[in-house]
């Protein structure tokens, strides 16, 4: 008896879907997103005013992406996914469509359809595509899920805590100073 062929999808498929369709391929396969809340693009836009004003300030080569920005983790073109917040400090990663490899350091704004993929699949693509930092800020339960992938340990902060930032030495995040 014959096995049933699943389809796989590629980056090619992700191009030719209708115009403002939001989707991810990971693996092949193709995961739907759901819009944002104005919670969660409240959150996407301080977060990023805050990472790239201090990238400018201190002079760095980090560049700072919000989504939508393709990332492909991976050489082949079955995973290519859009993270809320993309940080890239090596400018060879950088082309026309997006990233070509892993960000230094990847955001995600976790909502109740996002869940899974968050805490789950993409934690994993992430760790093994290369990314340094990946941060979930989790806006209902009011915390943030920090991994260092380099130094290889999680920890969790609330919104009322300073997060460090491990990819610069000084550089923290106070969430209740943003304004969210």
């Amino acid at each position: 008896m014959a096995i049933p062929q699943e389809k796989r999808f590629t980056a090619e498929d992700i191009y030719a879907l209708p115009e403002g369709t939001r989707a991810e391929l990971i693996d092949g396969q193709i995961y739907y997103m759901a819009p944002p809340s104005r919670r969660h693009q409240a959150l996407v836009g301080e977060l990023l005013a805050t990472i790239r004003d201090y990238i400018r300030k201190e002079q760095g080569s980090c560049k700072v992406y919000p989504s939508p920005f393709a990332v492909f983790l991976n050489e082949d073109d079955l995973t290519y996914v859009e993270p809320d917040i993309s940080v890239i400090c090596d400018s060879n990663r950088l082309n026309d469509k997006g990233c070509s490899g892993a960000p230094d350091w990847i955001l995600e704004i976790v909502s109740p359809a996002s869940r899974r993929m968050d805490y789950f699949v993409k934690l994993f693509k992430y760790r093994s595509a290369g990314v340094q930092l990946y941060w979930i800020v989790d806006p209902e339960k009011e915390k943030i899920t920090v991994w260092n992938f380099k130094g290889d340990d999680v920890t969790e902060f609330s919104f009322r805590d300073p997060v460090p930032v491990n990819l610069y030495e000084d550089f923290t995040i106070d969430f209740s100073a943003l304004d969210i």
